[in-house]
């Protein structure tokens, strides 16, 4: 890879030393890309755990230098760049001293890219909607044949897919605001904008800078440039307003490049009809949303893509997908109560999104660490359709606060059993419990897939009384 490294990476970058900033996957998949690329590398993170400690042991075999429980601000300062995972945020101190030494940031999408100059990648960002668009993505690709796969902020780093003997044919790429914010390369064959709403406002200053990163998937665009973007969404199309390239939309409010045909009941996408609603099975207007995006951007992206035998495979995938974990997954009924995890709702907006597929009287759970929105734009759908609502952990006085007097509300601290088991006792038969928090998990567990899996955990138990 020794020859690689000078090819692709900034000249600049090779004098020194790279720091990496946070161990988790995409933080230790980059460290080992860039030590058997040749690089000197040191990794660091502020946490100790067993698995960060196993985590270093493996970089350590490849050379790097690993510190955990702390960072040498000194270090990274006389460094020729910092690669930074999307969990640190912009005012860490090791990021305060790379700025103020005048070191280059990156992220690991950038470094990943770099390594991987003739991939194929559809690149899928917004504020909702964009894991549920990536896997779809995904799997269409797979569909008509290619070698394809997910990375991203779906899970999967970009680096892990450089590592491989063997990179896939297509990857369908999901990047966070933070990720587009240190990727400067980035150049999709096709650019998904999905939606925009306040979100990360513990992060950014206000929704403009939040937004202007968002913006950044823009930054290469040329004539040639092919992008989907939600034609339902004024905030979408101001943002692309005199963006250079090919622009296509998707709508469920009326036609357009890909569009839900209200009167034949049918998903029409450049033209082509590929399934009947009744046939996707996934909830709600945002899910054929993000079936018309993904289709639009997989036909877009090549030719090939529309053929018969293409619009049948695509349809066929459609038909097939299944809600992701933790995406207003059905968990189970028990005494009559449907249980519904949506733990990945992380915004206000995402959990009205959820509110507005429920049908039945719903005790909804919310509550985690407050990202800086209101909830009182989830007082309508309440009034609708809420039972009551359970407001927990660090953000529950702002929740009761927001939402005292819509629906019964009750407010409990950090004891995620004592939240389940209020709801069971809250909901009747019939009922739905919905954990959809419109908040980040982070006060109480380490990420939002932790939470959903100890929500379906508990949901499953039987109460003593029904034994």
């Amino acid at each position: 890879m020794g020859r690689i490294v000078e090819l692709v990476m900034t000249p600049e970058w090779l004098r020194g030393e790279i720091a990496v900033v946070g161990l988790a996957r995409s933080g230790r998949s980059v460290a080992r890309l860039l030590a058997r690329a040749g690089s000197a590398v040191y990794a660091t993170d502020s946490g100790r755990s067993p698995e960060l400690e196993a985590t270093a042991a493996a970089l350590r075999e490849d050379g790097v230098s690993v510190q955990l429980g702390g960072h040498d601000l000194e270090r990274i300062s006389r460094g020729s760049l910092v690669v930074v995972s999307p969990g640190v945020p912009p005012d860490a101190p090791p990021l305060v001293a790379a700025r103020n030494a005048k070191v280059d940031i990156a992220s690991e999408i950038e470094i990943g890219l770099r390594f991987l100059p003739l991939l194929n990648y559809i690149a899928i960002t917004g504020t909702n909607g964009k894991t549920t668009t990536t896997a779809l993505t995904g799997q269409l690709l797979g569909a008509l044949g290619h070698r394809a796969t997910t990375a991203g902020n779906i899970g999967t780093p970009i680096s892990e897919i450089a590592l491989m003997p063997t990179p896939p044919d297509w990857v369908a790429l999901e990047v966070s605001s933070f990720q587009l914010h240190d990727s400067p390369s980035i150049n999709p064959r096709v650019g998904v904008l999905t939606n925009l709403a306040a979100n990360h406002l513990d992060r950014y200053d206000n929704v403009e800078a939040y937004y202007a990163d968002k913006a950044l998937l823009f930054r290469n665009a040329s004539p040639v440039s092919q992008w989907v973007t939600n034609g339902d969404d004024p905030d979408v199309q101001a943002m692309v307003e005199g963006v250079p390239g090919i622009h296509c939309r998707f709508s469920v409010r009326g036609r357009s490049d890909a569009y839900l045909d209200r009167s034949s009941g049918e998903l029409v996408v450049l033209g082509y009809p590929l399934i009947r609603r009744d046939e996707l099975p996934l909830i709600g207007d945002h899910n054929v949303a993000n079936a018309l995006a993904a289709s639009l951007a997989v036909m877009l992206a090549d030719r090939d893509h529309r053929s018969p035998r293409g619009l049948r495979a695509l349809g066929d995938a459609l038909k097939h997908f299944d809600a992701l974990e933790h995406r207003i997954e059905t968990v189970g009924e028990l005494g009559g109560v449907t249980w519904i995890n949506d733990s990945k709702s992380t915004n206000v907006t995402s959990t009205l999104v959820a509110m507005r597929g429920m049908t039945r009287p719903t005790v909804l759970l919310l509550g985690g660490k407050h990202k800086g929105e209101p909830y009182t734009d989830l007082a309508p759908e309440l009034e609708r359709t809420g039972r009551a609502v359970i407001a927990y952990g660090e953000a529950a006085p702002i929740i009761e606060h927001d939402l005292a007097g819509v629906v019964p509300l009750t407010r409990l601290g950090s004891s995620f059993e004592e939240v389940v088991e209020t709801a069971r006792q809250l909901a009747r038969p019939g009922d739905v419990v919905l954990l959809s928090p419109a908040c980040s998990s982070y006060d109480m567990f380490d990420n939002y897939e932790q939470r959903g899996r100890v929500f379906k955990e508990l949901a499953a138990r039987v109460p003593a009384e029904q034994r």
